[in-house]
């Protein structure tokens, strides 16, 4: 995987192999990210990455000049990973190892955007729970949108926040307002 944009544009970000991942594809993430540069300025946005996995999202958001961004996903070694790789870029991501769902319930934080990107075999509740509790903690900002990655088996589009969907290949992303 490779950053698209920003300051380290065309930085490799090698994860190892042991990490129970599957990072969003480049040419995905390259066009999630020309729509989001179509309604936000990336400076003094606040991002929420969860299910974080490599973090090869919250460092796009970091090159592209994002300064409150935290990365939450389970996994003690991609926590380590992400932790680790930040500081090499010197990208300024707190990371919370931490339950996504349990985080959402507890979390005061408010952001500008959140990204969720759970295993592509979750039941469809799964992902609609992250919508519920977003929604019901107002944890998005005025101008604030929820973004799911799922695979394209998945639909989302009941659920009364949703917005779009976005096909790239087999990955989708549901935006949520």
């Amino acid at each position: 995987m490779r950053i698209i944009s920003g300051s380290s544009k065309g930085k490799k970000i090698t994860a190892p192999k042991k990490l129970p991942v599957r990072p969003t594809t480049d040419m995905a993430k390259e066009a999630l990210f020309n729509i989001l540069n179509n309604h936000y300025h990336f400076s003094g946005l606040s991002v929420l990455d969860l299910f974080a996995g490599t973090g090869n999202i919250s460092y796009e958001f970091a090159s592209r000049g994002a300064e409150n961004i935290t990365a939450v996903d389970g996994n003690f070694e991609c926590v380590k990973f992400i932790k680790k790789t930040s500081e090499e870029l010197g990208f300024n991501i707190s990371v919370i190892k931490s339950d996504v769902y349990k985080y959402l319930e507890k979390t005061p934080l408010k952001a500008d955007i959140i990204f969720a990107d759970p295993p592509y075999d979750f039941e469809t509740e799964k992902f609609e729970e992250i919508a519920n509790i977003v929604f019901k903690n107002e944890l998005l900002t005025h101008i604030g949108q929820l973004i799911i990655e799922h695979s394209k088996h998945t639909d989302l589009s009941k659920h009364p926040k949703f917005i779009e969907a976005r096909r790239y290949g087999g990955s989708v992303f549901s935006f949520f307002e």
